[in-house]
């Protein structure tokens, strides 16, 4: 089961958008030439704009590149921009993996925390708070990033896998070689389990710039088939809601972004 949305930007859903700041890895280039490299930015921003980020080792556990020859770091020095730099790509289709250290944001209003939690589709989030017991107001949360990126070197043959991300999506096909005229399919994971009937967001960027966004919801096996054009780039997102048992001071509720950044030739 499928379930397609278009978003009016600026009014729909508006509340929730301003405070779900989604991270990406947005490559310079999604196609690379045998023996060039691979550059990459991270961004952080809403409706898949943002403002890059420098290579910081602080700010994450992973960040991996994997190709024909296996995997190894992303390398770089205290400041970088792009944040990835990679040379000696093997040919293929390459994956990028980047996962965040914790970050802590703190929740001053119930209503702002609500219009973010039924933009990300948690459900009944009023209903989980109050019977938990948990203030309404100067709560908050721990969030953390799984994103990965696919790049084609060369021809871009090859196949994305899992690679043990907390949660994950996982390219089902090959955006660069593979037939997508009837959808892009993808499935998600959360640890070795798929992601049954949740909401994934989806980020269209068009040739000439404009941003669309819909929403699409896995199937029983965590699968989801997105529609794709040709000349667009792409960034899936979905988030999974942790409870997290209350200490002094610390964070109550956790969530965890998964993201995958692709581009269809």
């Amino acid at each position: 089961m499928k379930l397609a949305v278009c978003l009016n930007i600026g009014a729909i859903l508006l509340a929730g958008k301003l405070f779900a700041h989604e991270f990406w890895i947005d490559p310079l280039e999604y196609m690379v030439p045998s023996g060039g490299d691979i550059r990459a930015d991270l961004r952080v921003g809403t409706e898949f704009r943002g403002a890059p980020m420098v290579y910081l080792p602080r700010d994450f556990t992973r960040f991996e590149i994997a190709d024909a020859n296996g995997l190894r770091p992303v390398e770089g020095r205290f400041g970088d921009r792009p944040a990835a730099h990679v040379s000696g790509v093997a040919d293929g289709l390459v994956v990028m993996i980047h996962e965040s250290t914790p970050k802590l944001v703190t929740w001053s209003e119930w209503e702002t925390f609500a219009a973010f939690a039924a933009h990300k589709d948690f459900g009944a989030i009023e209903a989980r708070h109050n019977a938990r017991g948990l203030p309404r107001a100067g709560f908050s949360e721990a969030y953390t990033r799984h994103v990965k990126a696919l790049f084609a070197v060369g021809e871009g043959a090859g196949q994305d896998q899992r690679f043990g991300l907390s949660t994950e999506f996982v390219a089902l096909e090959n955006p660069y070689l593979d037939d997508v005229s009837d959808g892009f399919l993808l499935q998600l994971f959360d640890q070795d389990t798929p992601r049954a009937a949740v909401q994934v967001e989806l980020f269209a960027r068009s040739p000439e710039g404009e941003v669309t966004i819909t929403l699409h919801r896995t199937n029983d096996q965590g699968e989801v088939n997105l529609p794709v054009m040709s000349g667009y780039a792409y960034f899936a997102d979905a988030v999974v809601l942790d409870e997290i048992t209350p200490q002094e001071d610390g964070p109550v509720w956790g969530t965890r972004w998964a993201g995958l950044s692709f581009m269809i030739p």
